[in-house]
Order: structure tokens, then C-alpha cells, then sequence
């Protein structure tokens, strides 16, 4: 079977897709991107795959360009012709699961967007660090809307999704462990299970790995 390439960068919203490929167990190569913050050759390299210049960025072994999580999360699943990660057409949870993936990455993920580097949005002088305060208080409000829709022990309850793993990699960025611990116990809960799984394991700490 050809190899699915995934430009990425460790730690970063490719991990979302990296995990999903390891838990299919299809063939991947990792490209590392470099930091599309502060390099421009990273960035001019990545743009002939993604104008947007962004990750997640996967190219798959028939050559096709695919970027959006949301988009490659629904599509691997197809390709893989199994449900442990998106629930079937006619599972009980699937109304749930896509409502919350796009909210997901149609709501939160974008505050990270536009706040992980505020001076490419605001240009006044001064402005950057006030506009990012104020997108990582929305982020909170958002994570709170999350929490109360999260079941337990995972985000649908009695099974897991790629719900869990989108929590796993995102509760590692703002507001941070403590946050998510004292206000969003179980969206920390539920990353923290998926980040624990044998077939998890080894990506996340790739991605996130523990201190010494």
C-alpha cells in the first residue's frame, strides 16, 4: 500500500490526523514543516499545498491534496470502511459527533488562529496583546460549552470517537492543564483517556513529549 504524506509540525493541530493514522494503521511520512510563524521558507514551501498556508496538510497515495481535519477525519474513516472513530450513517451518535466535530473546528480551533499570532490580524501598534486576550477569553467560553455537552468517560459517553482525540491534542494548548482541570473536568478526562491508549501512545508523546 502507498504511503499517506502528512506535513506537519510536532505538537500542532497535525497531530489530530497523525493519531488518526496510527490508529488505522495506514502507512504514513511525516513531513516536517518547520515553524509557518516565524519562517518564510516554511511557508513558501507549504503554499503550492495549501494557499492557506496551514496544517494539517495531507497528501494522499493517489496524489490529492487534502486539508481541514474535519474533512480528512470523515474521509479516513470511509477509506478504512470502519466506525470505531466516526460512528455509521445510522448510529444513535452520529448527529452528535458531526455537530460537535464541526463545532470543534469550525469555533474553537479558529482562536487559535487568530491568537497564536495576533500582529497578522491587528496592525496597530499596541492592539495585538489586548485582541489575543480577548479571543482566549472567548476560547474559554467556547470550552465551556463544550464541557457541557461532554459525556463520560468519553466526549459521546460509552464510546470513544475521534472526538477524544481532537481533546487529547487540543487541551494541550491555552488555556493549559490547570484551566481544563478546575473548569472543563471532562473534556480533560476524555483527552487524557484517548492520549492514554496503546495505539495513541506513541504519537502523542511524539507530539507532547513528558518533561524529565
Amino acid at each position: 500500500m502507498r504511503e499517506y504524506v502528512l506535513h506537519a509540525r510536532p505538537g500542532w493541530g497535525s497531530a489530530i490526523v497523525e493519531a488518526q493514522l496510527a490508529w488505522y494503521g495506514l502507512p504514513m511520512r511525516i513531513v516536517d514543516v518547520g515553524d509557518l510563524f516565524d519562517s518564510a521558507q516554511a511557508r513558501d514551501t507549504l503554499r503550492p499545498l495549501n494557499p492557506l498556508t496551514q496544517i494539517p496538510v495531507l497528501v494522499l497515495p493517489d496524489g490529492q491534496v487534502m486539508t481541514e481535519s474535519a474533512a480528512i477525519t470523515l474521509h479516513l474513516a470511509d477509506l478504512a470502511g470502519r466506525d470505531d472513530l466516526v460512528p455509521a450513517v445510522i448510529a444513535r451518535e452520529r448527529a452528535a459527533f458531526l455537530r460537535w466535530l464541526v463545532f470543534l473546528v469550525a469555533n474553537v480551533y479558529p482562536t487559535f488562529t487568530y491568537a497564536d499570532d495576533p500582529a497578522r490580524f491587528v496592525k496597530t501598534a499596541g492592539a495585538a496583546e489586548g485582541f489575543r486576550a480577548e479571543v482566549d477569553a472567548y476560547a474559554q467560553r467556547l470550552w465551556g460549552i463544550v464541557e457541557e455537552a461532554c459525556g463520560a468517560p468519553w466526549f459521546l459517553g460509552d464510546r470513544m470517537s475521534a472526538l477524544d482525540i481532537y481533546l487529547a491534542v487540543m487541551t494541550h494548548w491555552r488555556p493549559g492543564a490547570k484551566w481544563f482541570t478546575e473548569n472543563a473536568p471532562r473534556v480533560w478526562a476524555a483527552g487524557r483517556k484517548a492520549a492514554a491508549l496503546d495505539r495513541l501512545a506513541a504519537v502523542m508523546e511524539r507530539n507532547f513529549p513528558r518533561k524529565a
